[in-house]
């Protein structure tokens, strides 16, 4: 049977903690494939997003594409929470990989700092019969992958950008577009 990982996540921005992971659940033959989500309107955030939709997505897009080609392969990024009007509820994007993948097993992956609000997520009991879940450690429980001590939030509200913590192309494309200027 199939492992279809789901990893959805805001990534504003995506960075190299991010692409560790999913390094990570390759070299652990945790996941056979990946998809890779970049949230809609996330309805459990306090705020919005800073960057937009699209680039957002453009920037997993370009992460991703600098992965290995060996991962390459096996990962793709979705737009459906992003293309979806009003809120995104992970069950209803996990009930469309299923339609698509009735044979194959599904793989939530989340990291510990979610634990805390996964049980007031919509319909979480429907998505427990659905998936599996794989807790990934961040200051927390679950499986331990030396996860990188970068923070998304850090990120956009530093100065000095970190470029260092960011895949090369996704750096540039903040630069180019201003995004997270202070």
């Amino acid at each position: 049977m199939k492992r279809i990982g789901i990893y959805g996540g805001t990534f504003d921005p995506i960075h190299l903690g991010h692409i560790h992971l999913i390094e990570e659940l390759f070299a652990r033959d945790l996941v056979d494939e990946l998809i890779v989500i970049p949230a809609g309107k996330p309805w459990l955030r306090p705020a919005a997003p800073t960057a937009t939709p699209k680039d957002r997505l453009a920037m997993v897009n370009l992460a991703i594409a600098e992965l290995a080609p060996e991962i390459l392969s096996k990962v793709r990024v979705s737009s459906a929470e992003i293309d979806r009007e009003g809120a995104t509820y992970t069950i209803d994007t996990v009930e469309e990989i299923q339609a698509a993948n009735p044979s194959s097993q599904l793989i939530l992956v989340i990291g510990s700092d979610v634990l805390e609000s996964i049980e007031s997520w919509h319909r979480i009991a429907e998505l427990r019969k659905m998936v599996e879940i794989l807790l990934i450690a961040r200051n927390g429980d679950g499986l331990e992958i030396g996860a990188l001590p970068i923070s998304a939030t850090e990120l956009r509200n530093s100065p000095n950008l970190h470029e260092g913590d960011l895949p090369a192309t996704v750096a540039s494309y903040i630069k180019e577009k201003n995004l997270y200027v202070r």
